[in-house]
């Protein structure tokens, strides 16, 4: 009898894990069947300007999978993610200012203009950044570590007002987007392409971290940490990989923003920059892989249609956001996360 209940146990998981799969997999060719479509559709019903906010959807769909990884996997609620984010932008905006001044940056570092390279650097500088800020974030918890990432998130957001070499509070110019092989990345098309190709990537790795030992271990944190310290993992570890990870993740989408708008400033790194990707998270559905992206493409859409419609467009929108995250019961993916579960 138990061996028939075992039996059927490994069924019931299969199932689960094939149906996980074929909405990954449906999900992300659905995404990618839209992404090639959108430009051309946008083109014949004579709207252009679509394409610039699908470009801003892909890259803040980056952004706020980042930090997914430590609120909605990880269960970790950082209030100054936007720092790595802004850090990301400000490394392509300085790298172009001394390529095009002809002067190294720190009197060894030669400036550049080449998308992969500054995309690079990006991500490194912001995972440093990370590095260093989560080792010491990640020694409190709760309340205070809450209220720590948004002290060092303003430091650096202040850091950068200060800086007025590279523009201070009026920021910084990119003149020209970096440079891709042979592509026009000045280009509003071509550099959407280029930012969606970029995210299904991101979001391919994404799908393989988060189902690994690696992923297992960080969703055993958010469940029960102190259970997982009393079998001996060291969950500290594990947190500050994460964060690590994430403050990537953000730094990449923050060079491709700087990219984008041809401009950085410490906007990027300001606290309210932090709660909007929240908010994209906790809309789409904290700890789905996609609902980050849903919930970027409903923040900034109703963001773009209100704006049209009054200047008042954030008195409107908040009742709206409010609506859809009470009846969506934790994000509009993870009610369909929900049902999946259940019909397994």
């Amino acid at each position: 009898m138990r061996r028939d209940e075992a039996d059927v146990t490994d069924v019931v998981r299969h199932r689960r894990t094939a149906r996980r799969a074929f909405w990954t997999v449906g999900g992300l060719a659905l995404f990618l069947a839209c992404a090639i479509a959108f430009p051309f559709l946008a083109k014949a019903l004579g709207d252009p300007a679509l394409i610039t906010l699908a470009t801003r959807i892909a890259i803040y769909a980056i952004a706020a999978a980042s930090l997914n990884l430590i609120l909605g996997y990880g269960g970790l609620v950082s209030f100054g993610h936007a720092a790595y984010f802004g850090v990301g932008g400000y490394v392509v905006g300085i790298l172009n200012q001394h390529f095009v001044s002809g002067e190294p940056f720190l009197g060894f570092i030669p400036g550049t203009n080449q998308f992969i390279i500054t995309l690079v650097a990006a991500m490194a500088v912001s995972g440093l950044c990370a590095l260093i800020l989560g080792a010491l974030s990640l020694r409190t918890s709760g309340l205070q570590f809450i209220m720590i990432t948004l002290a060092f998130a303003q430091m650096l957001f202040f850091l950068f007002v200060s800086v007025k070499t590279y523009g201070g509070d009026d920021g910084l110019i990119v003149r020209r987007r970096n440079v891709l092989l042979d592509l026009r990345m000045a280009d509003d098309t071509v550099f959407y392409f280029v930012c969606v190709a970029i995210a299904t990537l991101y979001f391919l790795v994404f799908a393989k971290l988060v189902r690994s030992g690696f992923g297992l271990v960080l969703g055993g944190v958010r469940q029960n940490e102190r259970r997982l310290a009393a079998i001996g993992i060291s969950t500290y570890q594990y947190k500050l990989v994460a964060f690590v990870i994430a403050g990537v993740g953000a730094g990449l989408a923050g060079a491709l923003m700087a990219n984008f708008a041809k401009f950085v400033s410490p906007d990027m790194l300001h606290w309210s920059r932090s709660g909007e990707l929240m908010i994209m998270v906790i809309i789409g559905g904290a700890g789905t892989l996609l609902g980050p992206a849903a919930g970027a493409a409903v923040l900034l859409g109703l963001e773009t249609v209100l704006t049209g419609w009054t200047e008042h467009w954030q008195f409107v929108l908040g009742p709206i956001l409010v609506v859809i995250a009470l009846f969506t019961g934790g994000g509009l993916l993870s009610r369909l996360q929900r049902k999946d579960s259940e019909g397994g």
